[in-house]
């Protein structure tokens, strides 16, 4: 056993001292730019060694005392490796948080190695791996905050992996978290591993962290993962880890990504994207000179900003101002005039897909270095450049959204009213994407209110509000209020009718809540009628009218409005039928209502 260890060990020295480690970087994709963020940096021994597998490389070397050492050589490689592909992005590089005290990162020998290589600090996100006992906080946070000070961000991996990451979550507060595979493979069929993975979206949202779904093998898992709003994902399906790794996404990707249903744009329903900021600026290539970058800029006073490309793919984004600053100094027109405009521009500039809503694009400059909001972001179709956008531009834009939105907001609710809605079904139908349109109305109303008085009234109708927002998926079902106690939503949701019941006993419950025993017991309560007598008078219950809506049945939110109706006079109808028994609501889904009715309502509701 001793003889292995030694072997073992000897192996490793000479892994480390004859650079016989091999990179190999596996793509990292932001849903929000429909592009790679950046690379993580995986490593590999000798091809035809034991020690080949990195799991078996680092129990070897932690046998031998040899961590740190390997450690180092695997960052050293991966820097060189990622500058000699010339990837572009961020660099994910896993590091110990032992290994956050090494002198060799302390003293500014990777910093040195960086400058050299022409890698920005601002492109390496420094990745905390929980492979070992953390004893010293106190230090680690001090050494972060001297990492971040140089320009760094910082990762924790394996999120849900052990209780301890989620303290260094707490502590560290990194800017990406890494959700362990084993609560993404799966995902899509697995309630429980989809509402650990919301939990962590909700933590990731009040700490402003992106997070990152490892482990993706399925287009279902992803397709699951992109509509929880989840921002980055990684794993086989996307790409496998390889030396020399794709820079494209792949057919696969690109066809589950455009298999997304109709988004719901928080305040409005616009559909703006980044395609609306677009300003068609001529890039220049990365073998441009700066001599030819300077030029540029001296002859447009109006362009801040200069987008680099290779071939048609954005590479990197120059500012005026810090180009310009940088040659006012002495010597550095004749030193760096005529050498490539790589050296001075930002390697990981913001890139967006063109179909990123204003919404995702506010997040990622939220949540990005501040130069951001100065230089903007390149936007792309299909990962070829188109333009550049303005964060100036994109905050105008927004702000008149959001005062255009409050102008239809119904003023009990604040929730979307009758143009919202309307903008929003007409949106469905030319995207011709199916839906169920579900009408939602309170049923004995009036009287509740002329009793308990419209206060308690107003607070019937707010907490239902609530409630439709709580139960249903919001990022896919709209919810309208149309006035008085009437609601409607656009479902996309494939258990909609499952939700449907479940608002009607929710709101079952909370009438409950709001009357006392007796009134409850007798499902209703003692008041006068229209003609003064008094009579038990039934509680508010609800009457749901859903109806599906195919793709080029109907031609107008006035037709879907119209049969929505139609269908809720039905649930009504429903209900009164029912009368002597106690209920607690209808959904009624109108499937009679054949194609040809549509068609002879046409003349009345245009």
């Amino acid at each position: 056993m001793t003889v292995l260890i030694e072997d073992d060990a000897k192996e490793v020295r000479s892994i480390i001292t004859d650079g016989l480690l091999h990179p190999v970087f596996q793509p990292i994709l932001d849903f929000r730019a429909r592009a790679y963020l950046g690379y993580e940096a995986l490593i590999r021994g000798p091809a035809n060694s034991p020690l080949h597998r990195p799991d078996k490389l680092f129990a070897a070397a932690r046998q031998a005392g040899l961590a740190r050492e390997l450690e180092h050589a695997c960052r050293e490689a991966s820097l060189r490796a990622f500058a000699h592909h010339r990837l572009p992005g961020r660099l994910f590089l896993n590091v110990t948080p032992g290994c956050l005290l090494d002198e060799r990162l302390m003293n500014g020998e990777t910093r040195q190695l960086l400058t050299d290589l022409g890698i920005a600090a601002n492109r390496v996100v420094i990745e905390l791996t929980e492979n070992e006992q953390i004893t010293d906080m106190p230090g680690i946070q001090e050494a972060l905050l001297h990492y971040r000070g140089q320009g760094f961000q910082i990762a924790i991996d394996d999120l849900g992996e052990g209780f301890a990451n989620l303290r260094m979550w707490s502590e560290v507060r990194p800017e990406y978290v890494k959700i362990d595979k084993h609560f993404v493979h799966g995902i899509a069929d697995d309630r429980i591993k989809y509402h650990f993975a919301r939990a962590m979206q909700d933590l990731a949202e009040i700490c402003n962290a992106s997070l990152v779904a490892e482990g993706v093998e399925r287009a279902e898992d992803f397709a699951c993962i992109r509509d929880m709003g989840i921002s980055c994902v990684q794993g086989y399906f996307i790409a496998l880890p390889e030396a020399v790794p794709v820079r494209q996404l792949k057919p696969a990707v690109i066809e589950a990504l455009g298999l997304h249903r109709v988004s719901i744009s928080p305040g409005s329903t616009k559909s703006a994207t980044a395609l609306n900021l677009l300003r068609p600026i001529k890039p220049v290539p990365d073998e441009a000179t700066n001599e030819c970058v300077i030029a540029r800029f001296e002859a447009n006073p109006d362009l801040d900003v200069l987008p680099v490309v290779h071939g048609d793919l954005p590479v990197g984004m120059i500012n005026r101002h810090s180009m310009i600053d940088r040659f006012a100094r002495p010597f550095r027109q004749e030193l760096f005039g005529r050498k490539s405009c790589e050296q001075f521009m930002d390697h990981a500039p913001l890139i967006v897909d063109q179909h990123a809503t204003l919404q995702e694009l506010a997040m990622m400059l939220a949540l990005a270095p501040k130069h951001y909001l100065f230089d903007g972001f390149i936007v792309t179709g299909n990962g070829k450049y188109l333009g550049v956008g303005s964060s100036h531009d994109l905050m105008a834009m927004i702000t008149e959204m959001q005062i255009s939105a409050a102008r239809y907001a119904n003023p009990l609710t604040q929730l979307p009213g009758n143009v919202p809605i309307n903008e929003h079904i007409d949106r469905m139908l030319v995207a011709q994407t199916g839906f169920v349109a579900a009408y939602i109305d309170i049923d004995n109303f009036k009287p509740y209110n002329d009793t308990y008085g419209y206060r308690r009234g107003d607070d019937v109708i707010q907490l239902l509000g609530s409630l439709i927002c709580e139960a249903v998926d919001q990022r896919v079902d709209f919810v309208g209020h149309i006035g008085g106690d009437d609601f409607f939503v656009v479902f996309q949701s494939a258990d909609w009718e499952q939700c449907c019941w479940e608002i009607v006993h929710r709101f079952d419950d909370l009438v409950a809540s709001m009357v006392n025993a007796n009134e409850h017991a007798q499902s209703g309560y003692l008041a006068e009628n229209r003609k003064g007598e008094l009579v038990l008078q039934a509680l508010p219950t609800l009457s749901i009218g859903a109806v599906a809506v195919d793709a080029g049945e109907y031609e107008s939110h006035r037709e879907v409005a119209a049969a929505a109706s139609v269908a809720k006079k039905q649930a009504k109808k429903a209900v009164k039928n029912m009368a002597g028994e106690r209920v607690s609501g209808r959904v009624f889904m109108e499937r009679r209502r054949p194609k040809s009715e549509v068609a002879a309502l046409r003349p009345l509701l245009n």
